[in-house]
């Protein structure tokens, strides 16, 4: 007997597991979703982060996330505070021993404001100056930020601010000092310059250097501003040196006396013949035109609102911050923007900063600047 040809499947045979099928294809489906949107977020945050480096160039992002400073942290208002604070150098491509502010980068930020960005700009001062250049930055860019947003400007010292200092806050609509601080060391200063006499020999080797002489070593600051090299324990150079590097000095002297002068109201001869590079304590620089008021951090924030018509109660202050973990992932410096990260004398490592190395030049400095340079 011949057996019957096979049957095809009936349809409930083939329907026999629905739910397995699809839940099979829910499942293929969901993976397939998930890989294309994990590719696209791959290929976003990769071009977010070719942008922010190309854009930054390592530096951090001048839109970093800030940090509250001052005032309830849901008010209305808000000023931005921005701190000037260790020696000032020009762009962030150099390195010191000490906490600085790099005075390009801050202009910048003073560069992006618009009029309803914040309620007005509060400038920290704790700084014993540094390159004529980058304070200069500094204070041209609080001008153009005062007539590009008609917004005010307020100056606190916190501890100092001395000579460059001096030069990047004139522009201020207001400087108000803490108590027990010192203001003002108006003048410049060019060195040093070092002299070897009599050299017997030379004692340095791959690692240390050394100059042993018979006459001693001299060392020499050309200056502008009385008492600008106060406590210089070295001193001899010749007339003619002192004649070709003094001129450039008294062109970045008179410069430096003529724009606190036209600032501050002060007249410059008397800044030349009275004031000197002298620093000067909270009360008597308030009676010499340098600085406005004298009061403590919370009623200066309040002066600062006050001076910007908004309500000080209404009011709060926030600053930079360190650029989160996201942007220094893809290349950004882990540094709040404008201000260096400080080296360690334990690193070995030599200072690059423009102030420190290369052929002497003209500062707005008040005090030591080996501390800065190593």
């Amino acid at each position: 007997m011949v057996p019957p040809p096979p049957q095809p499947l009936s349809r409930a045979t083939a329907e026999e597991k629905p739910f397995a099928r699809g839940f099979g294809i829910g499942i293929g489906a969901a993976l397939g979703v998930g890989l294309v949107t994990m590719a696209l977020l791959i290929v976003s945050l990769l071009g977010i982060g070719v942008v922010a480096k190309a854009a930054s160039g390592g530096r951090p992002d001048l839109s970093a996330a800030y940090q509250h400073v001052w005032g309830p942290t849901n008010a209305s208002n808000t000023m931005l505070a921005l701190n000037i604070s260790g020696a000032i150098d020009g762009a962030g491509n150099g390195t010191m021993f000490t906490t600085g502010t790099y005075g390009y980068e801050i202009a910048e930020q003073l560069d992006t404001l618009e009029a309803d960005d914040y309620s007005g700009v509060v400038l920290l001062m704790d700084t014993p100056g540094g390159s004529i250049y980058g304070a200069r930055a500094i204070a041209e860019a609080v001008i153009r930020y005062q007539e590009r947003t008609g917004r005010k400007v307020v100056a606190y010292v916190q501890s100092m601010s001395a000579s460059g200092g001096m030069y990047a806050m004139a522009p201020a609509d207001m400087i108000i000092s803490d108590y027990g601080t010192f203001v003002g060391s108006i003048g410049v200063i060019f060195g040093p310059f070092d002299r070897y006499r009599e050299v017997t020999g030379l004692t340095g080797n791959i690692l240390t250097s050394g100059v042993e002489t018979q006459g001693g070593i001299t060392r020499e600051y050309l200056t502008r501003g009385t008492g600008k090299d106060f406590g210089n324990p070295f001193r001899d150079m010749t007339d003619e040196e002192r004649a070709v590097y003094g001129q450039g000095m008294d062109v970045e002297y008179a410069q430096f006396v003529d724009f606190v002068a036209e600032h501050r109201g002060i007249p410059a001869e008397r800044i030349r013949t009275e004031l000197g590079a002298f620093m000067f304590d909270p009360q008597t620089a308030t009676e010499n035109g340098l600085v406005d008021a004298v009061m403590g951090r919370p009623d200066a924030f309040r002066a600062a609102a006050d001076l910007n018509e908004v309500d000080p109660n209404d009011t709060k202050v926030v600053s930079p911050a360190l650029p989160n973990s996201l942007a220094t992932w893809f290349g950004v410096e882990q540094r709040i923007p404008g201000h260096n990260v400080p080296l360690s004398t334990l690193d070995g490592v030599a200072a690059t900063s423009q102030i420190c190395v290369g052929a002497p030049t003209v500062l707005a400095f008040a005090g030591d600047f080996s501390q800065v340079c190593g």
